[in-house]
């Protein structure tokens, strides 16, 4: 793919990962008042989920074709950007106050599933086992999180249009995403290859970020429409989704050997949840603080470039 190409490509995957974005958002907290189900639920399985498609495509079909920096990479690298450019920026955008489900239930286990994973590493691999661990971690999780919404009040204003116009602008919504993902992701990687750069800095920075773009877009645009819960809910759901699924299916399907510098960065990831916890326990992340945690994002990328 030529340069010229590559950058058609991800300014195409832009445009749709916005209207995608949009679209979801609007169907997904329409849905959620309609089925009274709470805003914040919604934001950890379905917006999180569909925005983390992506993700999940690039790591299975690198795990399949053997390149296994780029599927362990690509999952701790989207969740450094999530938590540190996706919640950052839409902090600077709008402060965003923290839900207390957030804070007691889905943050701590956010964090449990990142240290599980650098233990994992410490051996340089993700057996079949360890995979299948995830895997069942990810179903209890799932299950919990469903049966909480039946005991929480619906929360939201009413909502007019119909469920099969809601489902149909999600449905939508998601295809856009997908599409602009893969776009701006095969785009991104060809300009990276054009620089030389090696597979584990191409799939923690460019490949990281570029499907991290429906997660970024998604939580920007529910955070200005005052969606909070779906916009925190969004992050944390779509880091659990990364690192227990996606990274559980790859592993399932060939066991994953990384270079010992995956545990260094997965470490990193832990401080970084826990961080983040402590920073959100304060009940609102400010516009200054948002800032903050994208500096520090950059200052990794720096960090990943030099070393």
């Amino acid at each position: 793919m030529s340069p010229m190409s590559s950058v058609v490509c991800i300014l195409g995957g832009f445009l749709l990962l916005v209207k995608g974005a949009d679209w979801f958002v609007s169907g997904a907290s329409g849905l959620a008042h309609r089925l009274g189900i709470p805003p914040l639920v919604i934001g950890l399985t379905i917006v999180a989920f569909g925005t983390s498609a992506p993700e999940l495509a690039v790591s299975v079909t690198a795990a399949l074709r053997g390149a296994n920096e780029i599927a362990v990479g690509n999952v701790i690298g989207s969740n450094l950007f999530n938590l540190l450019v996706v919640a950052g920026a839409s902090a600077v955008l709008c402060p965003l106050v923290a839900d207390r489900t957030l804070l007691r239930r889905d943050l701590p286990c956010s964090i449990f599933a990142a240290l599980l994973l650098t233990g994992m590493l410490l051996d340089n691999s993700i057996t079949r086992l360890e995979a299948i661990i995830l895997l069942v971690l990810f179903g209890c999780m799932l299950t919990w999180q469903l049966c909480s919404a039946k005991s929480s009040p619906e929360t939201g204003a009413e909502e007019h249009r119909s469920g099969w116009v809601l489902a149909a602008v999600i449905v939508v919504g998601i295809g856009c995403i997908v599409a602009g993902g893969e776009f701006a992701v095969r785009g991104a990687t060809g300009l990276a290859r054009a620089f030389g750069w090696s597979e584990s800095l191409i799939g923690l920075t460019i490949v990281a970020v570029g499907t991290s773009l429906p997660e970024l877009v998604t939580s920007i645009v529910a955070a200005r429409r005052g969606e909070n819960e779906i916009a925190m809910g969004n992050v944390v759901g779509s880091n659990l989704f990364n690192l227990l699924c996606i990274l559980g299916l790859s592993a399932v399907l060939n066991p994953i050997v990384v270079a010992p510098t995956a545990i260094i960065d997965a470490a990193l990831l832990t401080i970084v949840s826990v961080l983040f916890w402590l920073a959100a326990r304060h009940g609102t992340l400010s516009r200054s603080m948002g800032f903050a945690m994208v500096v520090l994002y950059v200052a990794y990328t720096g960090y990943l470039i030099v070393r």
